[in-house]
């Protein structure tokens, strides 16, 4: 009976570690994605593609990253600079949801004809972000993060998956 005890509690903690994203192996695979020579292949690496895999559960630990300003090797074409790992950390959170940009930089309908071709979206205001600060920026992200009007963003959700994310949020 020990024994049957013993392999349950093991197996449950193999499996809830096992799956669970931690800040210091989301750093890790920031560290990696930094050294991506450009920014427009940022989603293209596999550590990127690992983040986005674990889905809307790593967008808070993704948040805790925003504020670090440790420069990468990564340029962008669009801000004629290297990215901060923070930057990066917002481009992948972007992709894994798509920000609400008015809302959150205070800049509304951003043209972006100065940067073609970049799947980076949010790219196009980091120089917003920068002026209001990266705290500010991760403040008012968490904040949409965790309320419940975004269960309506984007406005495409319907039926099982609107429930889904709605039940996801409550969780956050």
């Amino acid at each position: 009976m020990k024994k049957i005890r013993l392999i349950l509690i093991i197996s449950t903690l193999n499996l809830t570690l096992g799956f669970a994203q931690t800040e210091s192996e989301i750093d890790l695979l920031l560290n990696g994605i930094a050294k991506t020579g450009n920014s427009k292949k940022i989603t293209e690496t596999e550590q990127a593609e690992k983040i986005i895999g674990y889905g809307e559960k790593s967008l808070p630990i993704l948040a805790e990253f925003f504020t670090d300003s440790t420069l990468t090797n990564v340029k962008s074409d669009c801000q004629k600079r290297n990215l901060t790992k923070g930057e990066i950390a917002i481009i992948i959170a972007d992709q894994i949801e798509i920000m609400p940009y008015g809302l959150l930089t205070g800049v509304q309908n951003c043209l972006s004809e100065f940067c073609e071709n970049n799947p980076n979206l949010i790219e196009y205001y980091f120089p917003w972000i920068k002026e209001d600060g990266g705290r500010n920026f991760k403040i008012k992200y968490l904040t949409w993060l965790h309320d419940e009007k975004r269960v309506d963003w984007p406005n495409k959700l319907k039926g099982k998956a609107r429930r889904e994310r709605k039940k996801l949020i409550s969780e956050l």
